[in-house]
C-alpha cells in the first residue's frame, strides 16, 4: 500500500494560494540567486581566498540546498489541486531539510573557532587556520550532519500509519508526522533530547568564543583597531542569533503549543528568514564582498562585450 500525506495548511487558488505562490516564488528566486552570486564571488575573486569567505561561501551553497529541500513542494502545493507527498518523500525531506540545517549549525561553529582564532591568535592565525584545516572542518560538518539524523529517519521508516494523514505543517517535519504513526513513538522524546544538546553545544561554543572576542576587542587600545575587529565579526554574528534564534523558536519549545496558523507563520520564518537575509547581510555589511560582488558582474559585462 502507498502511503501519501496531505498538507492540510496551503490554502486553495481562489483563496489566496496565488498570491502566496507569487511571493514565495520571489523570495525562492532571490535566495537562489543571492546565496549563488555569494559562493561564485569567492569562489572566483582571489582576493576571498581566506578561510572567513570559504565558510561563508560554505554556509551559502548550503542554503540552496537547503531551502530547495522544501520550498518548491511547498509552491506545487499552493497551485496543485493534489497537496500531497509520500511517505518516502516526506521521509526524504525531512533527512535532507535536518542533515543540511545540522551542518549549517556546525558551519557556523565553525566560522566561529576562525574569528576566535583570527581575534585572538593573530600571529598563529595563518598556520593554524591553514586551506587543510578548513576542508577537514567543513567535511566534519557534513559528516557530522548527514550521519546524526539517519537513525531517526530510519526509525519513522518503520512505523505503521493507519490514522488520518493530515499534515498540518508545510513541509513534512519529526512532530506532525509522528503524530500520524498509529504506535507508541515516545522514543522520540530520546532523540529531540539528543538534538537538543546538539543545538546547544554549538550555540555554547559560539556563544563562549564571541564572549572572548569581545573581551579581547575591547581591551584593544586604538579604536579604529576595535572597530576593524566588530567589523569582521558583525555579520557572523549576526547570522548567528538569526539561525540559532529561529531554531529556538521552531524546535526548543519545550511544552509550549501554538495554533496552526502560528506554527505555519514560524515554520515559513524558518525557512525562509535567514536564508533570504544572509546574503543582504554579508554583502551590505562587508565591503570586500561588494568590491567582489561588483568585479564578478563587471567580468561578465566585459566579456559580453568582448563577443
Amino acid at each position: 500500500m502507498v502511503i501519501e500525506f496531505l498538507f492540510s495548511v496551503f490554502p486553495p487558488l481562489h483563496e489566496g494560494g496565488l498570491l502566496f505562490f507569487i511571493l514565495l516564488i520571489l523570495v525562492y528566486a532571490f535566495i537562489i540567486s543571492g546565496n549563488l552570486v555569494i559562493f561564485v564571488a569567492v569562489q572566483l575573486d582571489l582576493a576571498l581566498h581566506t578561510p572567513m569567505y570559504f565558510f561563508i561561501s560554505v554556509l551559502s551553497f548550503l542554503e540552496i540546498w537547503y531551502t530547495t529541500t522544501t520550498i518548491p513542494k511547498m509552491l506545487s502545493s499552493l497551485v496543485s489541486e493534489k497537496k500531497t507527498i509520500s511517505l518516502g518523500g516526506c521521509l526524504m525531506q525531512m533527512y535532507f531539510f535536518h542533515s543540511l540545517g545540522i551542518t549549517e549549525g556546525c558551519v557556523l561553529t565553525a566560522m566561529s573557532i576562525d574569528r576566535y582564532i583570527a581575534i585572538c591568535y593573530p600571529l598563529r592565525y595563518p598556520t593554524i587556520m591553514t586551506s587543510k584545516l578548513c576542508i577537514q572542518l567543513t567535511a566534519g560538518s557534513c559528516f557530522c550532519g548527514f550521519l546524526l539524523v539517519l537513525p531517526e529517519i530510519a526509525w519513522i521508516a518503520t512505523l505503521p500509519f493507519c490514522g488520518s494523514n493530515k499534515i498540518h505543517q508545510i513541509f513534512c517535519d519529526f512532530t506532525p508526522v509522528l503524530r500520524l504513526a498509529c504506535t507508541d513513538t515516545s522514543l522520540v522524546v530520546i532523540v529531540d533530547a539528543i538534538h537538543a544538546v546538539e543545538i546547544l553545544a554549538s550555540f555554547l561554543v559560539i556563544a563562549l568564543s564571541y564572549i572572548r572576542i569581545i573581551m579581547v576587542i575591547l581591551g584593544m587600545p586604538s579604536a579604529e583597531g576595535r572597530h576593524k575587529a566588530f567589523s569582521t565579526c558583525a555579520a557572523h554574528l549576526a547570522v548567528f542569533l538569526l539561525f540559532f534564534g529561529s531554531v529556538a523558536v521552531m524546535y526548543l519549545r519545550f511544552s509550549a503549543t501554538y495554533s496552526v496558523f502560528w506554527d505555519t507563520v514560524i515554520a515559513v520564518t524558518f525557512v525562509i528568514l535567514a536564508p533570504f537575509l544572509n546574503p543582504i547581510i554579508y554583502s551590505l555589511r562587508n565591503k570586500e564582498m561588494k568590491d567582489a560582488i561588483g568585479r564578478l558582474f563587471h567580468r561578465k559585462r566585459d566579456a559580453r562585450a568582448q563577443k
